[in-house]
């Protein structure tokens, strides 16, 4: 009687709870790329390239290792088109008796896993996913009984538990965090490294000519790929990053810049959201960095806490909260997504080029995505449903579990203040401190109203005013909504009226 593990395209590890025990002699390891998970939204044709490659790649090294693994391709004869068919058509010709598979990242799929025992009348295993480092029954037990969710006070406990940047129960350098010396815009004569890149190699190449025949009417570019698709390069790309850009990743994680969208970011959590890398070592390699002097404070605090505090904090979340989570809409939102998502046709030049990079690469980074196209989505008051599998199909580290608290709690702030304390709002100033946008618009952030006026500043104004009853009593806002009462009447109608005809222009599909 053999053991069937299922193996999901984000879950390439060999040390995933599913492949602990394994017999080797007895049991088979089934991998597929599911025409279900690809297509239940869009993904972009860059994210399904990736995760096919990467998925080939990891069963070439399950066999290579000595283990037995049926692996399905898109075209092959006999794929289901779903995981569960293609469970239970391998169940009818095999003589089956258990099914071992670590838990899914996404609700609607482990939802679906836990009826299958009984729909197959199998035993079905479901263990918990062991690259994290907390689970969600700890992350349950530290919300219980806490008025408010906050991530610093999460993290904190969470670089106790581990040790990490600790002197004793202190923490190293005297605070917990130091976001306020991140902030910094790029300099003009800054030299920035070049990310880490492969040729495609000839599985890879294999996977984009798939990719561009039964997906072609999917968002973005197939260009350009050089992404990491095996352990042994992504651990390159994290040791690149280690030595050639987190000494100034502190400095400038928060800059943005035209036709640069890499900067001085580390680009794995691609590698971390499939399991080509686990967060414990990318957290013992940042630290190690700062023991050695090879980079600040700041920079391995700041990019720890993206992994440690962030990554973990938001899983919890997720599973604390779901299923109601995915429904929340606190502001009311309801305007569709603009054309210019998809087609990046804008005068604004921000979101042209945040949107651009993430049609070529499949990637922008935190800022591009909260500070740019989040703070638009924001202040439009665009449908949190349409946003949140916007920002799942475009991003190829993005997943459920990842996704949806970061869009609907702080971006979109329609959770009303579970994860976020205040709507991360902001006018087109914040863009043109922290980058060079500004400078290649076809608006003019100076302006506040009128036909040339950067539509982020009365778009902010009119956010305020729209959602007063919501938000004019959050302590965090109370000076713009201070400045908002010294407003004259007459300044108050043109921000709405600006507001109005730019939203009437989305409507009827103008440019804008």
């Amino acid at each position: 009687m053999k053991t069937l593990r299922l193996i999901l395209g984000d879950q390439l590890s060999t040390d995933i709870s599913s492949l602990q025990d394994i017999d080797k002699h007895s049991d088979i390891v089934l991998m597929a790329e599911v025409r279900e998970e690809a297509t239940y939204v869009k993904h972009h044709k860059k994210k399904i390239a990736f995760l096919f490659s990467a998925m080939r790649h990891f069963a070439k090294q399950l066999n290579s290792d000595g283990i037995n693994v049926l692996y399905i391709d898109y075209e092959h004869p006999e794929n289901q088109g779903s995981l569960f068919e293609q469970i239970k058509y391998f169940c009818q010709s095999e003589n089956v008796a258990r099914i071992v598979v670590t838990k899914p990242g996404e609700y609607r799929l482990l939802d679906d896993m836990q009826q299958w025992q009984a729909r197959l009348n199998i035993d079905v295993e479901l263990r918990e996913d062991n690259r994290f480092l907390s689970t969600p029954e700890d992350f349950a037990l530290w919300a219980k009984g806490r008025k408010q969710l906050r991530m610093e006070y999460f993290y904190r406990e969470m670089r106790q538990r581990w040790h990490i940047l600790m002197d004793g129960k202190d923490p190293v350098g005297g605070k917990w965090n130091y976001d306020a010396a991140n902030r910094q815009s790029l300099p003009d004569n800054i030299t920035i490294p070049s990310p880490t890149r492969f040729d495609p190699d000839a599985l890879t190449k294999n996977v984009i000519t798939l990719v561009e025949t039964h997906f072609s009417d999917h968002f973005g570019s197939l260009q350009d790929f050089h992404f990491a698709v095996t352990r042994k390069q992504a651990l390159t790309v994290l040791a690149a990053f280690i030595d050639e850009r987190l000494a100034q990743f502190g400095d400038y994680q928060d800059a943005m810049a035209n036709n640069k969208p890499w900067l001085f970011h580390s680009h794995i959590s691609f590698y971390l959201n499939c399991g080509l890398l686990t967060p414990k070592e990318v957290i013992n390699k940042a630290q190690e960095a700062y023991d050695n002097h090879q980079a600040p404070l700041n920079a391995v605090e700041g990019f720890i806490r993206q992994v440690l505090g962030w990554r973990e904090y938001v899983r919890g979340l997720y599973w604390y909260k779901m299923p109601e989570y995915k429904t929340q809409n606190y502001l009311n939102a309801t305007r569709s997504l603009p054309d210019f998502f998809w087609d990046t046709n804008t005068k604004m030049q921000c979101l042209k080029q945040c949107l651009s990079d993430t049609y070529n690469n499949a990637y922008a980074h935190h800022i591009q995505r909260l500070m740019v196209i989040g703070n638009f989505a924001l202040l439009a008051g665009l449908a949190p449903d349409e946003v949140n599998n916007w920002y799942l199909l475009v991003y190829a580290d993005a997943y459920e579990w990842v996704e949806l608290p970061n869009v609907t709690g702080m971006i979109l702030f329609a959770d009303g203040g579970v994860l976020a304390s205040k709507p991360y709002a902001a006018s087109g100033n914040y863009i043109h401190k922290m980058s060079d946008y500004c400078q290649h618009c076809h608006y003019n952030v100076k302006e506040k109203n009128g036909s040339q006026a950067c539509p982020f500043n009365y778009l902010y104004w009119d956010f305020l005013i729209r959602n007063q009853d919501k938000l004019g009593r959050n302590p965090r806002l109370g000076m713009p909504y201070k400045t908002l009462t010294k407003m004259t009447a007459d300044k108050q109608r043109l921000i709405q009226e600006d507001a109005e005809a730019f939203f009437t222009k989305l409507h009827n599909h103008e440019e804008v």
